[in-house]
C-alpha cells in the first residue's frame, strides 16, 4: 500500500501528544480534520492505532508498533524533500545547557567549516531537544547528553565532542572560599545549589550522588546574574562550572579548581540515527569539524586516575 505522510504526521503527532486539540494545534489543522486523517490511516491499514475514550488517547498495541517506523519514514521523507530543492537549508542546531555557555564551543566546531550554514536554537532542556529531534524540528542537537527515561532518547545517537574540567562556585564568604584548590570530598559539608530544578540537572546529581553531597537546593532559572546573587548571598552553599565558561565580574563570587580527581563536563552533539549522510551532508561535515577540533584542543583527555566522570559519560568514550 501507498501511505499519505499527511496522514502518518499527523498519527505521530498525536501519538506524541496524546490529545487531538493539542496535536492539531501543532500541524495548524482543525482537530476534525486531523482525527479524518487518522482514521483514514487506521481504514488503509486495517487496524486501530489509537484507542479515544471520555479520558483522553492512548497507542494501541499496533500504534505503539507503528510509531518509530513511521516517524522513520517521515524523515525519509524529508531527506527526499531536501535531495531535490533544500540543500541550501541551515542545519537547525537546538543548543540547551545555557548557563554554561555551550555556543563557545558550538561555534569553535562550526568555524572550523567554512561554509558550514547553521541556525543555532535555544532549547529549554534534553528532554525537550530530544523530542524536537524526533519530530524533525530540528537536525541536531547540543548540550550535554544523559540517558531518558521511558525510551524518550530512542532512535537517537550522540557523539561526546568536548570534555571541561569542572570548577566549584563559591560565595566568596564561603568557608573554603580562600583555597587555591579543592577536592571533591572536602565539599560534602556544604549545600549544592542547582541552577534550575533539582531534578532537571542529571551531571550535579550524579556529583552529588558520588561525592556524598546530602544537601541539595534547587533554584529557578532566571539568568547566570541571577544565580551568582544566589550563591553569593549564601555562604553555606556552592555550585559547579565548567572551567571556562566565561563568568560576569561578580566580586562576590569566586571559583575554584577542582582535583583529585578532577570532575569533567561533557558536551555531546546528538541527531536522529538516520539523519547522518543526508543529502546535503551538513551535519555530517558538523560531526567532522568537531571531531577536528576536540583533537587540536586536546578535548577528550581522560584520565579515570586523575579525572571523574559519570558512568555514562565515561562508556561514551569507548570505541
Amino acid at each position: 500500500m501507498d501511505l499519505d505522510l499527511a496522514q502518518v504526521r499527523g498519527f505521530v503527532v498525536v501519538a506524541e501528544e496524546l490529545h487531538f486539540g493539542r496535536a492539531a494545534g501543532r500541524l495548524g489543522i482543525s482537530q476534525q480534520g486531523l482525527s479524518k486523517r487518522v482514521a483514514r490511516l487506521e481504514g488503509a491499514l486495517g487496524v486501530r492505532l489509537l484507542e479515544r475514550d471520555a479520558r483522553g488517547v492512548a497507542l494501541t498495541g499496533a500504534g505503539r508498533r507503528f510509531l518509530e517506523p513511521a516517524r522513520r519514514v517521515l524523515a525519509q521523507g524529508e531527506r527526499a524533500v531536501a535531495a531535490v530543492g533544500c540543500a541550501a537549508r541551515p542545519l537547525r542546531i537546538d543548543v540547551w545547557g545555557h548557563l554554561y555557555a555551550p555556543m563557545r564551543t558550538l561555534a569553535r566546531a562550526v568555524d572550523a567549516a567554512p561554509g558550514l550554514s547553521v541556525e543555532p536554537v535555544p532549547g529549554r532542556d534534553l528532554p525537550s531537544v530530544a523530542a524536537a529531534l524526533l519530530r524533525g524540528e530540528s537536525d541536531a542537537g547540543f548540550g550535554r547528553v544523559h540517558p531518558l527515561p521511558n525510551g524518550g532518547d530512542a532512535g537517537l545517537t550522540h557523539r561526546l565532542v568536548r570534555l571541561e574540567p569542572v570548577d566549584a562556585l563559591l560565595s566568596a564568604a564561603h568557608p573554603l572560599a580562600g583555597r587555591d584548590v579543592l577536592r571533591p570530598a572536602e565539599l560534602r559539608g556544604s549545600v549544592l545549589r542547582f541552577p534550575a530544578a533539582v531534578d532537571r540537572l542529571d551531571f550535579l546529581t550524579r556529583f552529588a550522588d558520588r561525592f556524598d553531597v546530602q544537601d541539595r537546593v534547587g533554584s529557578t532559572n532566571l539568568g547566570l546574574e541571577h544565580f551568582l546573587d544566589e550563591v553569593r548571598d549564601d555562604p553555606s552553599c556552592f555550585s559547579l562550572v565548567p572551567a571556562d565558561t566565561p563568568l560576569p565580574d561578580h566580586p562576590g563570587v569566586r571559583t575554584v579548581p577542582l582535583a583529585d580527581p578532577t570532575p569533567l563536563y561533557a558536551w555531546s552533539l546528538l541527531w536522529r540515527e538516520e539523519a547522518s549522510g543526508g543529502p546535503n551532508h551538513q551535519l555530517d561535515r558538523l560531526v567532522e569539524a568537531f571531531t577536528t577540533e576536540a583533537a587540536r584542543g586536546r578535548w577528550l583527555e581522560y584520565d579515570p586516575a586523575r579525572d571523574w566522570l559519570p558512568d555514562a559519560d565515561e562508556a561514551a568514550l569507548r570505541p
